[in-house]
């Protein structure tokens, strides 16, 4: 992701580079060059597409004795350099031409100093988190990179969380051996081409208010976001639960907080966390456990002793999980519809959820107005690839 800038006079000539750009297609594999020839891409901006940017593709033959590139070699450096993005060792800017194009759906650069400056400034302002998960070589000439990219914007008060994942679709100079195009392509929108609203809308909507308590919580890595939903990996946690009557009750609450305030059998208090979950783990939703996580530094075998006999504790073995956050006061019925909306975006989407959900809750209903709650809908799958 990057931020936004004047846009350039797209009418502009742009010198010619060897690169592939194009959306990556999930399904691709791999294909080596042949070691006969070998392909210059020439890319050019179309003057007549004023509202947005537009590739133009052309192969051109050339001697096999031009081009020494050892791309295995460069998906390699990038497995090693991609994670510096950010953090102050910073990427190795001699592995890229000084005519770098770079483009997201709402920026642009055309070379090396402006490619850096976004870096630059993306540091700055939203302290970026990245995280890269795989690297590819997608053509001859052509790498693509699969990530996920959390910030936060400083700059606003609530300090809101905006997540992207994606592609990027790295192009090669056949001549130097140096990336000479960096392209992104948002899971999150279906608009990628610069400049897209679809994707300034994206930005902004994660501008939104949610308080979430400065608390431990369980720990979870992004996968995918999608304009519907996230997908998570979670690691295991341990919770303390008891019975509930429904996904929005409170059911069983004093009993379990009751636990971890020290009604156990070595009156241990234990540090409070968020969310509260309440699990249904049936097709119609109505078998409910009311659930507090504990610590992570936590052994399930060196825990205290529950008091109550409905009481118990239990480790949950993690795994992959479709999520939809929202806020406002959980009510049943509005419950029941993100988990049924959900439900029919994943399946939609190809992906096979479990039978029931969690109601994930992070505030003190109390202390906490409405629009600022953050809640969330959790649903586990059976599998999901990023390949």
């Amino acid at each position: 992701m990057a931020t936004p800038q004047l846009r350039h006079d797209l009418s502009r000539a742009l010198p010619a580079l060897c690169v592939g750009f194009r959306p990556p297609n999930p399904t691709m594999t791999f294909r080596p060059h042949s070691p006969k020839t070998s392909k210059c891409i020439n890319l050019a901006v179309d003057a007549n597409k004023s509202h947005k940017w537009a590739i133009q593709l052309s192969l051109v033959e050339q001697s096999p004795s031009k081009s020494t590139v050892d791309v295995d070699q460069l998906v390699g450096f990038l497995y090693d350099d991609l994670p510096h993005l950010f953090d102050d060792q910073g990427i190795d800017k001699t592995a890229y031409d000084e005519r770098v194009i770079f483009r997201d759906p709402i920026t642009k650069h055309d070379s090396l100093s402006g490619y850096l400056f976004n870096i630059a400034l993306l540091k700055t302002i939203f302290r970026p988190q990245f995280q890269l998960h795989w690297v590819k070589q997608t053509g001859p000439y052509e790498i693509t990179t699969r990530w996920t990219m959390v910030m936060t914007f400083m700059l606003l008060p609530w300090k809101p969380e905006l997540v992207f994942t994606g592609t990027s679709v790295m192009g090669i100079n056949p001549e130097t051996g140096k990336f000479c195009s960096h392209v992104d392509f948002w899971d999150s929108i279906e608009k990628n081409d610069y400049f897209s609203l679809e994707g300034l809308w994206d930005v902004f909507k994660q501008l939104r208010i949610y308080k979430t308590p400065d608390l431990e919580s369980p720990e979870y890595q992004i996968l995918r976001r999608t304009a519907n939903y996230e997908v998570r990996n979670y690691a295991p946690f341990i919770v303390v639960e008891t019975n509930g009557d429904k996904l929005s009750g409170s059911a069983g609450f004093n009993s379990v907080a009751g636990y971890i305030f020290g009604k156990n059998s070595t009156a241990e208090k234990i540090p409070m966390t968020t969310p509260v979950f309440t699990q249904a783990m049936d097709a119609e939703l109505s078998k409910v456990s009311l659930q507090i996580v504990l610590p992570l530094d936590k052994e399930i075998n060196s825990l205290p002793n529950p008091n109550e006999e409905a009481v118990n504790l239990r480790k949950v073995e993690g795994g992959i999980a479709a999520v939809v956050k929202f806020s406002g006061k959980p009510t049943e019925e509005l419950v029941y519809e993100k988990e049924k909306l959900l439900r029919s975006n994943i399946i939609r989407d190809g992906l096979k959820p479990k039978m029931g959900c969690l109601l994930a809750r992070y505030n003190d209903p109390g202390r906490t107005p409405n629009f600022k709650m953050r809640n969330e809908v959790l649903i586990w799958l059976e599998e999901f690839s990023l390949d």
